[in-house]
């Protein structure tokens, strides 16, 4: 049951994310505000969530695991509704901050939570329900554009869900009192293994993250401003690219059977590069859109789930969260940056910008194996 309700947490965490980068062509026209507004909200997102992810160490202490998660889904559904609700831009920005804030403490906690006590296999399909909200929120707002409604349907829609989700998390939240397991106790007392690979790893994060939240925010506006596709085209052709996370995280949790965490990892740069050099050569951007999302799907729960291997137990909460702090970095300072290069009209430079960071991933990645000196089975 614990488990279940832990599937059920992932939904929720993959809802709010693919619904800015879908609904914002359409939402920067009814707001009236410049394209490259997107990236100010996502700057408030995710720096509230970086917050959030410091502490959560901290939280996760004083609090259950139960209890941080089912706060923060809360503040989140209060943060959708808040948006639907929104006429103004300068509200949007206001809501974005518990939308942030209820991110950063639940991803650091589930995320440890699971790569403590649970297998690879389990980390991978966990994170294709995060890619299954986040392809359902995405498929949503295209639904509600092609009904001829606004995108603030679509934002009400997933919060009223939220809303519901967590109700039946804080009815539940028993559980995680009585299945609690005795290992978390005895991973506090571990030796502490070193750092030294730390910032490489960290580096890594906020590569992937930078990669992944551009892409989720940037792919519509660059079908729409330099491939000429329509909006409702290519809000789900965006959709793809969260379908192409969920189905390859799926398929990742039966490759661990044989693959190790780092097979894993160097199997997601091969299906980045390939999905990038379609999307560049504009030779079939929905399948490339959807190879970008099924290489990005074995990398980010494959690196979560070595982190106890890497840094042991003990301090793996804490790692943990400077490892989600990390990436959010990464989520909060790229997108922006991409968002003023569309607006001096460089918005064809999209898949090459994206590109850069694959090469960061794969450079640093090679280099933490080598100070390893071997590949860390998963």
């Amino acid at each position: 049951m614990l488990l279940i309700l832990i599937y059920i947490a992932f939904i929720s965490l993959g809802l709010p994310d693919s619904l800015l980068g879908t609904a914002w062509p359409a939402m920067h026209v009814l707001l009236n505000v410049p394209v490259s507004y997107a990236g100010i909200l996502s700057l408030i997102i995710a720096g509230n969530t970086i917050i959030s992810s410091l502490f959560s160490d901290r939280l996760n202490q004083r609090l259950t695991t139960g209890k941080v998660t089912t706060i923060s889904v809360f503040m989140t559904a209060l943060a959708l509704l808040g948006f639907s609700f929104s006429s103004r831009f300068w509200q949007l920005c206001l809501w974005a901050i518990p939308y942030g804030l209820g991110a950063g403490s639940v991803d650091a906690a589930l995320n440890n939570y699971v790569a403590i006590h649970y297998k690879a296999r389990h980390m991978s399909w966990l994170h294709s329900f995060w890619g299954l909200g986040a392809t359902g929120g995405s498929f949503l707002i295209a639904f509600f554009l092609k009904q001829g409604k606004t995108w603030t349907a679509g934002y009400r829609s997933i919060g009223i869900f939220q809303v519901v989700l967590s109700l039946f998390l804080f009815l539940a939240i028993g559980l995680w009192k009585n299945n609690r397991p005795t290992e978390e106790k005895q991973a506090r007392q571990e030796p502490r293994k070193k750092l030294s690979s730390l910032p490489l790893v960290l580096f890594c994060f906020f590569c992937y993250c930078a990669l992944e939240s551009t892409t989720g925010l940037w792919a519509a506006s660059y079908m729409v401003l330099a491939r000429s596709y329509v909006v409702e085209e290519a809000a789900q052709l965006s959709a793809l690219f969260y379908l192409g996370i969920t189905l390859g995280r799926i398929a990742s949790g039966f490759l661990t059977f044989k693959l190790n965490g780092n097979s894993m990892i160097r199997l997601g740069f091969l299906f980045l590069g390939l999905g990038i050099l379609l999307v560049a050569f504009n030779l079939q951007n929905a399948f490339g859109l959807l190879l970008i999302g099924i290489g990005c799907a074995p990398i980010y729960p494959s690196m979560l789930h070595l982190t106890p291997k890497r840094f042991g137990q003990g301090q793996s909460q804490r790692v943990m969260g400077m490892q989600m702090a990390t990436a959010y970095i990464g989520s909060t300072g790229i997108p922006p940056i991409f968002g003023l290069l569309a607006q001096k009209g460089f918005i064809r430079s999209f898949p090459f910008f994206i590109a850069f960071f694959l090469l960061g991933m794969i450079l640093s990645n090679g280099i933490i194996n080598k100070r390893l000196q071997a590949p860390l089975a998963s």
